[in-house]
């Protein structure tokens, strides 16, 4: 009988909606809560879980007690083998601890809800050990590794081909992890720590996030002309972060935060930085678009270092007026040929698969495939 480890980080992903960049430290853990956040990572995790049904009753599941497995696990049907890790509320080191007793007790593969810090937390154990692969279910705020599957489904999806078929192949794929406090400070600064084995099939694995290059600047320009020439009156933009969407606050004259979400009116700043409630409440009873960008490398639209922009403001917005922007040769190195959306609502999720247009230059447009 094959056997999983899952490890769920109980706080991962709590900092998106609110505009934390992560939770990384317990302070930044106890401030997410204090602001509202709720945790997510164990509903992703159910939706890794509930993949395997067709293969649960061949399987054994080891997991931690309470929210760093067992709870989901058990709601999802299993009757999992539990481990010695007994942290409330759950730190690095348990993690640690619950992979290297997975790895002691012979586990076929570690499955892990969390984000880019759960993922280091793992490579200090596995390194690169072949013997135990890992798939990451994306449940972070900042997820720039490779090891993490497109989707929470897909996560699980990959775990029963890789058990059922045992023939897909591994391959590495990079741990990648930011400096928090400078990301809140609206820096990026990533660092490489090393490489953990991957089952491969298809599109299922998500890949490393690269970023842009100065050579664009010119090709940025033309998109920000493009929207702010077609903006509305009396309508509230949404501008999501990243370096294609910042040239559009600064032709519109107006200070922009880079790595968070600002709202927008009639020229005017409404709000910097906005977390999902500010959001919410500023789009009530009016009209309102949202600006995004693609992220190089990966292609997501909405789920990877967005969450403020989350699945309800999402609806409530609706499909047609979501403005993608990119470079055409972001789009184009695509290697799944199609963008990707993980809003964590599955329904959501539906509603924006399909083809949608994206804005490359002015008065320039490709037209491209939307998948969950």
């Amino acid at each position: 009988m094959k056997a999983i480890g899952l490890v769920v980080n109980p706080v991962a992903g709590m900092g998106g909606k609110v505009g934390l960049k992560g939770t990384d430290g317990p302070e930044i853990v106890e401030k997410a809560r204090a602001l509202g956040a709720r945790p997510e990572s164990a509903l992703k995790a159910g939706h890794a879980l509930r993949a395997l049904e067709s293969i649960r009753d061949r399987v054994k599941l080891v997991t931690c007690p309470g929210e760093m497995g067992e709870d989901i696990a058990r709601r999802c049907g299993f009757d999992p083998e539990l481990i010695n890790v007994t942290g409330t509320p759950s730190t690095a080191e348990d993690t640690e601890k619950a992979v290297r007793e997975m790895v002691r007790l012979g586990v076929d593969l570690v499955l892990f809800a969390g984000g880019d810090g759960t993922a280091r937390n793992i490579y200090h154990v596995l390194k690169e050990n072949k013997s135990t692969p890992v798939i990451g279910i994306p449940a972070g705020v900042k997820i720039h590794s490779a090891v993490y599957a497109t989707t929470p489904r897909n996560a699980g999806e990959l775990t029963r081909l890789y058990l059922a078929e045992g023939s897909l192949p591994l391959r590495k794929a990079e741990v990648m992890d930011i400096d928090e406090k400078a990301f809140r400070e609206g820096r990026l600064s990533a660092r490489l720590y090393g490489y953990l084995w991957v089952p491969c099939a298809g599109d299922l694995m998500q890949h490393l996030k690269v970023g842009g290059v100065g050579s664009e600047e010119s090709v940025l320009e033309a998109i920000a002309e493009q929207v702010v020439e077609k903006m509305e009156r009396d309508v509230v933009y949404i501008v999501g972060p990243g370096s294609t969407t910042g040239p559009i606050m600064e032709k519109l004259g107006l200070g922009n935060t880079l790595l968070g979400v600002d709202v927008i009116e009639n020229g005017r700043l409404l709000a910097a930085d906005a977390g999902e409630e500010q959001i919410l409440e500023l789009i009530e009873g009016k009209k309102a678009k949202i600006i995004v960008t693609v992220i190089g490398g990966q292609g997501y639209i909405f789920g990877r270092g967005n969450q403020q922009i989350s699945a309800e403001v999402i609806r409530r917005v609706g499909r047609k007026n979501i403005i993608v922007v990119a470079t055409r040769e972001k789009v184009l190195s695509l290697d799944y040929n199609k963008l990707l959306a993980d809003t964590g609502d599955e329904e959501v999720n539906r509603m924006l698969c399909g083809y949608i247009k994206v804005i490359t230059g002015y008065r320039e447009e490709l037209v491209y495939p939307v998948s969950s």
